[in-house]
């Protein structure tokens, strides 16, 4: 697989978990917004319960509708597939097109230079700690790690699900699998703001 194929592998991937999670978020939030604070025990939670079966009534009738239409998958899938690209889409960028694993662009110099910066002699670094340093530069601002993540990896950058800093093992990138990806990365990482990181 090419450079630039994985990329746009990791780009959807990454766009379909922020994506679910959105998805997922928004339902949550409107089905607990259905819990009445002016009454008490059972008739309190009866909001968030009917709110469940309607959900339940909803996801019967799609795939009902689903099971006698079978070619309406495809729309569904080109929607969703739209979506997960769009959601790993910065909001610098103007053009829809997968970015390589190259340090060539001025997105991918702009992160390393920031991952330079933020690494320091350390040979690991969480993505929380990623972020925070950008929101403290006023950038990214409402981003979560899962944002910042899909970013990183639509641009190629490895991120490992359990790195270990100070004991605690979370999210991270590791400098060894900079130098694997980007060789000489820290000498052309050059100081410049990361709007699009």
């Amino acid at each position: 697989m090419t450079g630039r194929a994985r990329g746009v592998v990791h780009r959807l991937a990454a766009g379909c978990e922020i994506v679910a999670r959105q998805r997922s978020e928004a339902l949550a939030t409107w089905v607990r917004a259905g819990r009445r604070d002016d009454l008490d025990g059972g008739r309190a939670a009866l909001g968030p319960v009917v709110r469940v079966l309607l959900l339940g009534i909803a996801a019967y009738v799609t795939l009902s509708v689903l099971r006698a239409v079978p070619w309406l998958l495809w729309l569904i899938t080109a929607a969703w597939l739209r979506a997960a690209w769009r959601a790993t889409r910065a909001p610098a960028d103007d053009v829809d097109e997968p970015l390589d694993n190259m340090p060539a662009g001025p997105d991918v110099t702009a992160v390393l230079a920031l991952l330079a910066e933020v690494f320091g002699d350390a040979d690991r670094v969480h993505l929380s700690t990623v972020l925070a340093h950008l929101q403290e530069q006023g950038q990214v601002a409402g981003w979560k790690v899962a944002d910042l993540r899909a970013r990183l990896e639509s641009l190629g950058v490895p991120v490992q699900p359990k790195v270990k800093v100070r004991g605690v093992p979370t999210r991270g990138i590791v400098r060894a699998d900079l130098d694997d990806h980007f060789p000489g990365w820290e000498a052309c990482a050059s100081p410049t703001e990361v709007d699009a990181a």
